[in-house]
């Protein structure tokens, strides 16, 4: 693609969001309710690598910030990081400056750049985050290498990019749109009215009704969501396979998808065990693979890569366990209970062992430490470990 097209790709994708700055969630004027772990430095790298990170003084890219939404969660969540936001669009990113000014995110600067002149900002990142923006880029292959290159050795890229299998009514309902706009196609208000006009005389049992009704149409009751869903004018939705030639691509290495309970077979084909034993030959690619076909709700993927050298644990070795310092996960509502929600807002029931040795977990004392005071097991602590509900730090 030349540089031309790119331009006016990028132009038109700022005036969709000078229109409709996105995300549209409400100003606060104090930090942003709960967290996304994924924006957590901690939990992030502890889910990466199974352990805590050595430092917290970190630099962070939000790459493609919009209105800020993440962004002040990321200076929230990561109280000694210095954060950057960057975007295409002037109208989206004054509303990200009053944003996290107005709730006392004050440790970020912002830029109006795009992600293909990331190389302009100086130094590297720990931590880069990229969400719902390569896949409206007309190159993701080049913005993620851009990106790639920005990232310190050991860092982590946290990237959200659209699944074409869970998106395929929206793709029809684009076209359907876009055919209907005519001359006016690049008008997003009015596209937004089409698009409106067409779900308010579409026959009730219509499939691309009836999708919109299940997964979007509380959220889409705001017109930029509405917008970007339906009327954006760059689009590129991934398979497993599309997707790993994007990871590739960017010379990182793949950690894993957020979301890894979804990406158990076994979940899908227990009852058939000849069926699983098959699958064991499988690479990891064709085994992802087979779960969205068999599944086709991926409406987008979310993953972590790394740039080498990363360290990753191995609590296997009971010596290394013993000598490792606990604390509780710093993603997690409810504690100190028994019943608490978890990193990902699930609801876990802590029986009274685990609960007793989570409330010793200072920050101090070692594993061997703890366990000196109380009945709990070594495989509990690693039960608790793989829950991400403690990290451990090496001695």
């Amino acid at each position: 693609m030349t540089d031309t097209h790119t331009e006016k790709v990028s132009d038109a994708v700022a005036k969709l969001y000078d229109t409709y700055p996105f995300p549209p969630e409400p100003i606060l004027d104090e930090p942003p309710p709960g967290y996304n772990w994924r924006w957590n430095w901690l939990a992030a790298y502890n889910f990466c690598t199974g352990m805590k990170p050595q430092r917290q003084n970190i630099r962070i890219l939000d790459a493609g910030c919009g209105s800020g939404v993440g962004t002040e969660y990321l200076v929230h969540l990561n109280p000694e990081a210095q954060v950057v936001g960057i975007d295409l669009s002037a109208g989206t990113l004054e509303v990200a400056r009053e944003r996290c000014r107005r709730s006392g995110a004050n440790r970020v600067e912002f830029h109006q750049l795009s992600l293909f002149d990331v190389e302009q900002l100086p130094g590297e990142f720990d931590l880069i985050n990229c969400v719902g923006v390569l896949h409206h880029t007309n190159n993701p292959i080049r913005g993620i290498q851009a990106l790639a290159k920005k990232l310190a050795p050991g860092g982590i890229f946290h990237i959200f990019v659209y699944g074409e299998l869970g998106r395929w009514e929206i793709q029809l309902m684009q076209k359907a749109i876009s055919l209907l706009q005519g001359d006016k196609k690049g008008d997003y208000r009015d596209g937004v009215q089409v698009g409106r006009q067409i779900f308010n005389s579409l026959p009730e049992h219509n499939r691309i009704l009836k999708r919109e009704k299940e997964r979007w149409s509380f959220e889409n009751q705001r017109d930029e969501n509405f917008a970007d869903m339906y009327v954006h004018p760059q689009e590129i939705d991934y398979n497993i396979d599309t997707l790993f030639e994007l990871i590739d691509a960017s010379g990182l290495e793949f950690v894993g998808f957020s979301n890894p309970g979804f990406w158990n077979l076994d979940r899908l084909l227990s009852k058939a065990p000849e069926l699983l034993e098959r699958a064991q030959n499988l690479s990891e690619r064709q085994l992802y693979r087979l779960i969205e076909l068999l599944d086709p709700e991926t409406s987008h993927y979310e993953f972590f890569l790394s740039r080498p050298p990363i360290d990753k644990a191995d609590w296997t070795n009971d010596h290394s366990l013993l000598t490792a310092i606990p604390e509780v996960s710093t993603c997690m509502d409810g504690f100190p209970s028994q019943t608490i929600f978890n990193y990902d807002y699930k609801i876990v029931n802590l029986s009274d062992a685990e609960f007793t040795f989570m409330q010793a977990c200072n920050g101090k004392s070692t594993v061997g430490e703890i366990l000196l005071t109380m009945e709990f097991s070594l495989d509990g602590v690693r039960s608790l470990q793989q829950q991400q509900l403690i990290m451990l730090a090496p001695a």
